[in-house]
């Protein structure tokens, strides 16, 4: 039996009225924690934790159907009596970076997830998709939620974990992008220190387009989180933390990468807050940061290049934006050229078809696809350069070499992708997405490829924009 599900909005988008909120939603949010598990021999399984009030709802009350397309996963509530999609957004869990990577093939791995929505009057359908070998969605997960259960904890969390507040605010929460900062890593007596660092990385990202342009659609609130140490977990070197939010160096052994896999515990120090989007700032000179679609991203705080670290990252974590470099060295194995079908990133495209490049309308006249560039000369000198980067992690030594090795990089790649015939034009660059060959990027240089102070391209400044759209009024 074909069943056909009905949705508030087409999938092109669009903004529904306020009564269709009225009509499913309280003011409330629910928050649906399951287990993500995965391995050689289990395949890909799912497990209900807990379904949990989390606080008063943050997000729109108009624009409640995600259309944009993102993610390696669609998560939809569904009405149960009637079928229709009430609420819906992309996202990329850990889990998805994890299972590319070589460690998934000989190991199985649990991890803890959150899908959040307006608390439903009636009982829904919490479903979870994924995307198939040619990037359609397809039903992966999905359980039976009656809001009024007595399996269902109706109550909110009570006494925050830590005390929220205010960079700044222009508006109410369901009528902007709500941004939350928490520390990690700082004493009480840092506190005066995180206060100021959020204050900077705020500035650096709202200096930097679209979203210095777009302020005003923004909340950026705080949450001071005390740590008993400073600093945070970093295994490579033994110096070994325990944070409020576990955050730590490492993650799938890469010694730049930092997340945090406490999910419940973020989550529940994040719910004293409105938030949508939420970065961890750890206090810590070591370079290193991480970004997921729609979960959480981080950022070292005193690196020089800490600045750069915070709005890459955001930029995976606001705007589904992949990464563009391809020459440093890979957490995650890379995919056949043979099956490569059309990147779901907004900044990639494997350029099946020029003709329908999904950017096109952004191309400069004139410009060939693909874009010829120094390609060969880059990338002889980003080896010299990761084989320098690996002897100075390997003798341990002091963070002022990374930086000095960070800005001779920055220098030699600002000089050559600025001098190019097509620099600063929008074509189809290959190199992306951590293969050489058979990925392209919108422009020679980008926040997402290199440390260079190029921003962000046209092509991430629209997918930013698109978000914005979607989490503002």
């Amino acid at each position: 039996m074909l069943l056909v599900l009905a949705v508030l909005a087409p999938l092109g988008g669009g903004t529904q009225p306020a009564a269709a909120y009225d009509r499913y939603f309280t003011a409330d949010t629910i928050r649906v924690d399951y287990f993500h598990t995965g391995g050689p021999k289990s395949g890909e399984v799912l497990a209900l934790d807990r379904v949990v009030n989390d606080g008063p709802w943050p997000g729109s009350r108009t624009q409640l159907v995600d259309g944009l397309n993102l993610g390696k996963y669609l998560f939809e509530l569904r009405d149960k009596a009637t079928g229709t999609v009430i609420y819906s957004r992309g996202l990329s869990p850990l889990y998805y970076e994890w299972e590319s990577t070589p460690e998934a093939k000989t190991v199985h791995r649990t991890f803890h997830e959150s899908l959040r929505a307006p608390w439903p009057k009636q009982p829904v359908v919490a479903e979870l998709k994924k995307r198939d070998a040619v990037n359609n969605f397809a039903e992966l997960w999905s359980v039976e939620i009656d809001p009024n259960s007595r399996f269902v904890n109706r109550a909110s969390l009570g006494q925050p974990a830590g005390k929220v507040w205010t960079v700044f605010e222009n508006g109410p929460p369901a009528m902007k992008a709500d941004i939350l900062l928490i520390s990690e890593g700082y004493t009480a007596a840092d506190m005066p220190k995180f206060h100021a660092d959020a204050r900077r990385m705020t500035e650096a990202l709202f200096a930097t387009e679209p979203f210095k342009s777009r302020r005003s659609d923004f909340n950026v609130r705080a949450l001071d989180l005390p740590s008993a140490e400073s600093g945070v977990n970093r295994p490579n070197l033994g110096a070994f933390r325990r944070t409020p939010l576990s955050a730590e160096y490492n993650i799938f052994d890469a010694e730049r990468y930092m997340l945090t896999l406490d999910n419940r515990t973020w989550r529940d120090a994040a719910s004293a807050a409105p938030y949508e989007f939420v970065e961890i700032l750890a206090n810590e000179k070591t370079y290193g940061g991480g970004g997921i679609f729609n979960d959480h991203a981080t950022s070292s705080v005193d690196s020089e290049f800490s600045d750069y670290v915070f709005i890459h990252e955001f930029g995976h974590h606001f705007a589904a934006l992949g990464d563009e470099y391809y020459t440093s060295d890979p957490i995650y194995e890379a995919g056949q050229p043979a099956a490569r079908v059309e990147p779901w990133e907004p900044n990639i495209t494997a350029l099946l078809n020029p003709a329908t490049l999904k950017w096109r309308d952004l191309v400069t006249p004139g410009t060939p696809l693909p874009t010829p560039w120094e390609k060969e000369a880059f990338e002889e000198h980003s080896r010299a350069i990761q084989d320098r980067r690996r002897e100075i992690r390997k003798r341990n030594a002091p963070e002022e070499e990374m930086n000095a090795l960070f800005r001779e990089q920055r220098v030699y790649e600002e000089t050559l992708l600025s001098s190019m015939p097509h620099a600063g034009k929008v074509g189809a660059f290959e190199g992306a997405l951590y293969e050489a060959r058979g990925l392209y990027r919108p422009e020679a240089d980008c926040i997402m490829f290199t440390r260079t102070r190029a921003g962000f391209c046209r092509v991430c400044q629209r997918a930013v924009a698109r978000i914005i759209e979607l989490y503002s009024e």
